[in-house]
């Protein structure tokens, strides 16, 4: 398992290899991140709401049970206002 920390600490995770693939479960406090992907994600809202402007997708709140596709090598960014947990599966 390995900790994951971005942001000052604002966005922390832990990295799992799970029977399905790699994924991170992890928080994020409020405020405005801008990500970069090597991989597509998916990334579910397991707690809170999460704002997602993904590149050639509208811009779209998120809440707990809701997920959104991020593309390989893509840039997206997420909003959160509130804290925000969340679950991202790696392709």
């Amino acid at each position: 398992m390995k900790h994951n920390t971005y942001f000052d600490g604002n966005v922390q995770s832990l990295s799992l290899t799970a029977k399905t693939g790699n994924a991170t479960v992890g928080v994020i406090v409020p405020g405005t991140y801008e990500f970069s992907t090597a991989t597509e994600e998916r990334m579910e809202i397991v707690e809170g709401v999460l704002t997602a402007t993904v590149p050639g997708q509208k811009t779209r709140a998120y809440k707990a049970g809701q997920h959104f596709i991020v593309p390989a090598n893509t840039k997206f960014t997420v909003t959160a206002n509130g804290d925000v947990a969340y679950l991202c599966r790696y392709k």
